[in-house]
């Protein structure tokens, strides 16, 4: 009867279509964004080392968001497909280009179009060694959460979506104050909007949409 279950759910899981999938994890990420920036404000911005602590903040969370893109990514994949070749391809490159998108390349923009002096930053490119093991990690957590049966549930897909656009959004908005945009709570509707597209877009698809599309391709 348990075993009966137990397929029940994973042909429920392996039923939703991207557009469903998208839907159900929307309003989730919108939450994270909004509870990102509330956090933030918490943190003072002021003196002679700001700058410096953002860059390091920055940093640490978007470490942390490679964990958790590859871990989603890898997660997403395997309920849809078991060719562990091609899941081991695609949650390396999907959140390689992901994250650089979302945490760096878009704030960059958005910063230039809120009159930010920006300065072009990509750790992927100028720090790669220290991208790479936490890339890794996350790719071997997300095999090991799928074996362990926690991937499958949808709760835990759910907290793994909020958590990785909340470490995003917390590494988008240090990206930004740490080029100089230390006033940014006056502005905090328009870096809500943007962070919602450039935050939450991004990651719903290296979380959601390109695993799914790429497994249910590789049947």
């Amino acid at each position: 009867m348990s075993h009966q279950h137990d397929n029940g759910n994973k042909q429920h899981a392996h039923s939703h279509t991207v557009w469903q999938e998208l839907i159900c994890h929307f309003p989730y990420a919108v939450f994270s964004v909004a509870f990102a920036l509330a956090l933030v404000s918490f943190i003072p911005m002021t003196g002679d080392g700001v700058h410096e602590q953002s860059h390091a903040l920055f940093h640490s969370f978007h470490f942390m968001h490679v964990v958790f893109a590859a871990a989603g990514t890898m997660i997403t994949f395997l309920r849809y497909s078991r060719n562990m070749f091609l899941g081991l391809i695609v949650s390396f490159l999907s959140p390689a280009f992901f994250c650089m998108l979302s945490d760096a390349i878009l704030p960059y923009y958005g910063g230039l179009m809120l009159g930010v002096k920006m300065h072009w930053h990509i750790c992927f490119i100028t720090e790669l060694h220290n991208v790479l093991p936490f890339l890794f990690v996350g790719m071997l957590t997300g095999i090991a959460l799928n074996y362990h049966g926690a991937a499958q549930q949808g709760f835990y897909s759910v907290f793994s979506h909020f958590f990785h656009i909340f470490v995003s959004s917390i590494a988008s908005t240090f990206y930004l104050i740490s080029h100089g945009f230390t006033n940014w709570n006056d502005s905090i509707g328009y870096v809500f909007l943007f962070l919602v597209i450039a935050v939450v877009v991004p990651c719903t698809f290296s979380d959601v949409i390109v695993p799914m599309l790429f497994a249910k391709a590789s049947k």
